[in-house]
């Protein structure tokens, strides 16, 4: 074996002892050939026994066409060593000096003596190789072999962990929260993380009817066609083409709360992705029905659970109050809706927990710098109700500005995962109306909203009037 030969050897051993992405590795791979003979692809294709396709691992394991050349190469290869061009080839015992004209060479991903892959390598048209060259190359797909079986142990134990930890999360978001249309939207975010092959939606059944939650549209009006189907009996149902599931959510009282739908346009979805959904679709609905319960037992408190403002119930309750005193005495009344800026890139990058603790922080502001006879509130998500009695619009947008610079100029201590704790700076967008008697509470919060959002609209960290 030539100095070149041995050097081509110890080059591969250095590439597979390094923590590479496979796609990165096929290069470092290819590149090394490169230096032997004339290389044009070098690709890896993994067989999926869950769908029955073949993967490909340099374009993010996705699945291999049907018509695909991958396939028959990996039929013909079991049992040998290669499949050169278009036939299957078995190594001789010993080194001849045969020499071959070949455009493609595949070759066997084993594990405990079974193919799992393929190792594709195209090269320039009516290339020659000798015998010497086919042992080199089964020695590069031994050893390809067992760094592989890594990267899919490895692979498979990361998507477990996740799986637990969504498990985990979906769970505790009813530590610190209870309504709905909340926490749905986590669990739909969640699950969509997770499942990133797959299309997530979120519905829930009001009056009889299935109305998407999460995200925001759902044109596809083949699912609304399974909901249908749906009955509290019902364990999940996949359509023909397996590329549309639905899971029940099932309340404590065995009815339908709503459902989650998966769907693809590409990939179907496997044996595994149903076990995963159907364990979530499980937690999800324990979840809810928790929430559900404890908003029964919470629907006569006055205070929030997370930040300890009033809550919408009592801030509804407070607004009627100060519309009537308005009225009758003829004071002036100031609407302040506040909205945390960017507040789902806080939960995307630091996790809800964090997002929890920056509601608190901004609760805790409003609290400090706001009068005593001002009436905060959370009113839902991350937004806030103010009332501010006797307040002209004038000293109300002193006071909104006075509060958005408090905001702004205040670190507020998150947990990151690995348990430090570190400050993140958030803003708020800010919408300010003026009471006039002609109007309703609702309406002078809508007027309130209004400016609100033209405060977003407008580049945010800001305060807007109606």
């Amino acid at each position: 074996m030539t100095y070149t030969r041995l050097h081509f050897l110890a080059k591969i051993a250095d590439i597979l002892t390094e923590r590479l992405e496979v796609p990165v590795l096929c290069q470092e791979l290819k590149s090394a050939l490169s230096e032997l003979i004339s290389t044009k692809e070098l690709n890896v294709y993994v067989y999926d026994s869950v769908t029955n396709t073949m993967r490909d691992c340099v374009k993010s394991w996705s699945i291999v066409n049907d018509d695909s050349n991958i396939y028959d190469a990996f039929n013909k290869i079991k049992g040998y060593d290669f499949v050169i061009n278009t036939k299957a080839y078995k190594l001789p015992t010993v080194v001849s000096d045969i020499t071959l004209k070949i455009d493609s060479l595949y070759m066997p991903i084993v594990k405990d003596g079974q193919d799992f892959g393929i190792i594709e390598l195209e090269l320039d048209e009516n290339t020659q190789v000798n015998m010497e060259f086919l042992f080199l190359m089964k020695i590069l797909s031994s050893q390809v072999s067992l760094k592989l079986q890594n990267i899919i142990l490895n692979e498979q134990s990361k998507i477990n962990v996740e799986f637990h930890d969504s498990m985990k999360n979906i769970a505790k978001i009813i530590e610190t929260q209870y309504e709905l249309n909340y926490i749905v939207p986590i669990i739909g975010e969640m699950l969509d993380r997770f499942i990133i092959d797959h299309l997530i939606y979120v519905f829930l059944k009001q009056d009889d009817e299935f109305k998407l939650i999460w995200p925001k549209a759902c044109k596809d009006e083949r699912i609304y066609e399974v909901l249908k189907q749906l009955t509290p009996q019902t364990e999940y149902i996949i359509t023909n083409d397996d590329k549309i599931g639905v899971f029940p959510l099932i309340s404590e009282e065995s009815e339908i709360l709503g459902c989650i739908v998966a769907r693809s346009t590409l990939d179907k979805l496997s044996k595994r992705d149903i076990s995963y959904l159907e364990q979530l679709t499980r937690q999800s609905a324990i979840t809810i029905n928790r929430a559900n319960s404890y908003s029964k037992i919470l629907q006569y408190a006055t205070m929030d659970a997370l930040t300890n403002l009033n809550n919408r119930r009592q801030f509804e309750y407070r607004l009627s109050q100060e519309i009537a005193t308005t009225k009758r005495q003829n004071n002036p009344l100031c609407a302040m809706m506040i909205d945390i800026d960017f507040f789902k890139k806080v939960n995307d990058t630091y996790g809800h927990a964090s997002g929890d603790a920056v509601l608190r922080g901004v609760a805790s502001i409003i609290k400090a710098t706001l009068r005593e006879s001002d009436i905060p509130s959370r009113y839902g998500g991350e937004e806030f109700a103010v009332l501010l009695p006797y307040t002209h619009i004038q000293e109300a947008q002193i006071v909104g500005e006075r509060l958005r610079k408090a905001v702004e100029s205040s670190p507020i201590p998150v947990n990151i995962e690995d348990s430090k704790i570190q400050t993140i700076n958030v803003t708020i967008s800010m919408g300010l109306a003026e009471f006039n008697n002609q109007e309703t509470g609702e309406e002078l919060f809508g007027r309130a909203d209004k400016a609100l959002y033209e405060a977003k609209g407008s580049g945010r960290n800001r305060v807007c009037v109606d």
